[in-house]
């Protein structure tokens, strides 16, 4: 049975849960699906193109109704939704911030949060919430997901070096 492209996104999540983005690749998720990589290739371009295809994903499955109140409710509302979503995965946040800072993936998401906007002062350019609000938005939840990670990594990585360099001593 040939694979679609949702068979390709959904086994390139499940590698990034087990593996993490540091180990996801082009080979684990056609080892995943018990293809060829090659085979990959017939449903997306390159790797950037499955980022953001997973990106899109990870926020569209921790999509709820639209909120509703004012303006600053309902962003903030929006923000909590992203951010669910993205904790949901793991290194969801980096996917969606490495997506987004290459323009890749749909734009659903800052088009909610313009939306969203609506009803703030018409003297603010409302125009600009991509860059001034959507981008930091996602460059903090990636921070806060990512910097326990990297601690971990951190501490596993001096507990290696020291383990090696007691050996050696």
């Amino acid at each position: 049975m040939a694979n679609s492209l949702q068979d390709v996104v959904d086994a390139a999540l499940t590698v990034l849960d087990t593996h993490g983005l540091e180990f996801l690749s082009m080979r684990r998720v056609a080892a995943a699906l018990d293809v060829q990589p090659s085979a990959l290739y017939h449903h997306v371009p390159n790797k950037q193109t499955l980022l953001a295809l997973m990106a899109d994903e990870i926020l569209a499955r921790g999509r709820r109704d639209e909120p509703t109140g004012s303006w600053d409710e309902r962003a903030s509302a929006l923000c909590h939704e992203f951010r669910s979503a993205m904790l949901a995965v793991r290194d969801g946040a980096e996917v969606v911030a490495t997506a987004s800072a290459f323009g890749l993936g749909a734009r659903e998401p800052e088009q909610r949060l313009v939306a969203a906007l609506e009803g703030f002062d018409d003297d603010v350019a409302v125009s600009g919430a991509s860059a001034s609000v959507v981008a930091p938005v996602v460059s903090v939840l990636s921070a806060s997901v990512s910097r326990p990670a990297a601690k971990r990594r951190t501490s596993a990585w001096r507990s290696r070096s020291r383990s090696t360099s007691s050996r050696s001593a």
